[in-house]
């Protein structure tokens, strides 16, 4: 059943493709937006990086939920701002990553106590039977933030940064 914890990273990568597919691609993106989202990719990928380079402890588990914390509110920053310019179901998109995004922080976390010599709930070993494809799951994971934050620069910052934007 280790898969299970697999699938909120799933369905937020889903829901990301959408969203830049779908809506980005075609209302082009405001210079706060270029800037703006891969920043909110870095604050995921270094509690990736975090949970994938540093070993459990009493001290790091807290480091790991400040930045997950960190995280949850950078990702928010902007809607106060998308409301003008987004259609609502792009909105709507964005709420089902709000809901997300503190659920992968979790599931990562749970690997990491895990795989790390942490002491797991004990409802989590149902979850938690394979250690060795959960641990190669993080360092993809965070493999595929990296390309993604990569890309949202090169090609929204370098490539498409003059392309017109829409007002939805």
């Amino acid at each position: 059943m280790w898969f299970v914890l697999t699938l909120p990273f799933l369905l937020q990568a889903i829901v990301i493709m959408l969203d830049e597919g779908v809506y980005h691609v075609k209302r082009g993106l405001p210079k706060w937006e270029r800037i703006g989202h891969p920043i909110d990719t870095l604050s995921v990928l270094l509690c990736m990086l975090f949970v994938v380079f540093m070993p459990y402890s009493g001290t790091s588990f807290k480091i790991y939920i400040g930045l997950s914390i960190l995280s949850c509110l950078m990702v928010t920053k902007d809607e106060f701002v998308h409301k003008h310019h987004c259609k609502a179901s792009e909105n709507w998109l964005h709420a089902l990553l709000f809901i997300l995004h503190p659920i992968t922080l979790f599931a990562a976390g749970l690997i990491w106590v895990s795989t790390t010599g942490g002491n797991p709930p004990v409802w989590s070993h149902f979850f938690l039977d394979n250690k060795e494809a959960l641990t190669m799951f993080l360092k993809v994971q965070a493999s595929m933030m990296c390309l993604f934050m990569l890309y949202q620069i090169i090609f929204w910052g370098i490539i498409w940064k003059d392309k017109p934007v829409l007002k939805m």
